[in-house]
């Protein structure tokens, strides 16, 4: 059996492998319970199973992309909750789902593609906190709101 096609595939999962990683060292530094590990874990899985289905079910790889698609949106959707009032984890649970989706990228042999779209991720993720970027995020915006004074009840 030729080994080249093998040696192609472990390439393409390292490499989504590291780029998950690096998207969730976002998530992990701001100590969300979705972090580093399981970025990378999905972002591999999400390659593996999509260089499997190219490599080897080319005619119905598409199959293969929905499958992962779905499947990290069942992840995702644990990640997700309600409290005190809001939601929370759904930043993470998006960037967990784009991160399957940069896996798929790379998966099919996409890496310049894959490795770009997880950059943009990444400026997405932290558009908050990047100098003359910090106007464009919401975070911020819903800062200034926060900040208005209380109201106060009148008597009667």
């Amino acid at each position: 059996m030729d080994v080249h096609p093998q040696l192609v595939v472990i390439g393409r999962v390292g490499l989504a492998a590291f780029l998950g990683y690096l998207l969730g060292l976002d998530r992990a530094l701001r100590g969300k319970d979705a972090g580093d590990r399981t970025f990378s874990l999905v972002a591999l899985g999400s390659a593996a199973f999509v260089a499997l289905g190219v490599e080897l079910f080319p005619d119905s790889a598409d199959r293969v992309i929905q499958g992962v698609t779905a499947g990290v949106g069942f992840l995702g959707a644990g990640i997700i909750f309600r409290a005190s009032g809001g939601v929370k984890g759904l930043t993470t649970a998006a960037a967990l789902w784009t991160s399957a989706a940069v896996g798929c990228l790379v998966g099919a042999g996409y890496y310049v593609a894959g490795a770009a779209i997880a950059g943009i991720i990444l400026i997405v993720l932290e558009l908050h906190a990047v100098g003359p970027l910090k106007w464009l995020s919401t975070r911020n915006r819903r800062g200034n709101e926060d900040r208005t004074e209380p109201e106060t009840e009148q008597p009667g």
